[in-house]
């Protein structure tokens, strides 16, 4: 477990100091994949560099393992951070290395007898799918056959923990689906905890259990993926997960826009035409978007009715005795 409590980091800068980090407390549980989403700007990075002591936070505690990061020796801190891995979203790959010098070399740091290095190198390369390529260098590659590499390569000491800076940002579509598929594989096949660090809630919904979202440095909310997704409480997180569509903005206004949103139950159930039926009350459909949790679909809809008080109270209390989550939209 890695646990987080009363965490601050301040940088200092030609115009005074600037806290990246403030007062930031949150437990990641063995075995899960924790996602962190912010805006650029919020901390993430940083938060996600003080998980291993890359950055020394100002105050606080960073605890792995029941391990006090800020009281071991320098040693000790090398053999906690061994069980700490890390992907970057710039790769980091030693160019001057091929695949399989790039996967080694966190062993060679680490001691590991050659052949044994060899024999777990290759059998990382087999897991990421660069069998073929394990005599390529860094240039000879895809970014996603990059990130593969880095993945190996942040496996290569078996760590307990991976960490993900933003690691398929720099990646197209259909290669940030792979990647994030293989990380689920690793989590679920190999019992290691990662933690994804981004400012994509498609990344979020896709592969995470928790969510932790951070906004000017602070957390603004945490709970589990579905919870979050189909209720945000702060903000920042209906920011990011509940965006205003086009073409609801760009409403004329004429009638009460109302946001439906779809909990995994109510999603296959016709909510929409039911209340058309027994409301008697044209619905306009501004937006929709749904995605897949957990094999069940999640989402919102933003609809439009007709500018009348006493329509609106009808459609809610429809809603309401339906068990629908809904808001009124401004």
């Amino acid at each position: 477990m890695i646990e987080i409590k009363n965490l601050c980091k301040t940088f200092s800068g030609a115009s005074g100091d600037i806290v990246a980090l403030d007062d930031i407390s949150l437990s990641i549980n063995d075995g899960e994949i924790f996602g962190i989403i912010g805006l650029s700007g919020a901390g993430k990075s940083t938060l996600v560099r003080c998980m291993n002591f890359l950055e020394r936070p100002t105050s606080g505690s960073v605890t792995v393992d029941g391990y006090d990061l800020a009281s071991l020796s320098k040693k000790e801190l090398l053999k906690v951070r061994q069980s700490i891995g890390m992907i970057f979203q710039s790769f980091n790959l030693l160019e001057q290395r091929n695949v399989l010098s790039n996967v080694l070399f966190p062993m060679e740091i680490a001691g590991y007898k050659k052949d044994a290095a060899k024999a777990r190198a290759l059998e990382l390369i087999e897991l990421v799918g660069l069998t073929d390529r394990i005599k390529s260098y860094p240039s000879q590659l895809s970014g996603g056959q990059k990130q593969r590499v880095a993945i190996a390569r942040a496996l290569a000491t078996s760590p307990r923990y991976l960490l993900c800076d933003e690691a398929t940002s720099a990646l197209d579509p259909n290669t940030t689906r792979s990647i994030l598929e293989l990380l689920k594989q690793i989590n679920r096949d190999f019992g290691v905890t990662i933690v994804v660090i981004t400012h994509e809630m498609k990344v979020i919904d896709s592969i995470c259990d928790r969510v932790a979202v951070i906004d000017k440095s602070h957390i603004a909310e945490i709970g589990n993926v579905i919870d979050v997704f189909t209720d945000p409480k702060s903000d920042i997180a209906k920011e990011l997960i509940l965006p205003a569509s086009p073409i609801a903005a760009s409403d004329d206004g004429t009638g009460y826009k109302i946001r439906i949103v779809f909990n995994g139950e109510s999603s296959n159930k016709p909510i929409i035409s039911s209340l058309i039926l027994e409301c008697r009350v044209p619905v306009n459909i501004l937006f929709a978007d749904t995605k897949e949790l957990d094999e069940k679909s999640y989402g919102h809809m933003v609809i439009k009715i007709p500018k009348d008080d006493d329509i609106c109270k009808t459609v809610c209390e429809y809603l309401e005795t339906n068990g629908v989550t809904y808001s009124k939209e401004v």
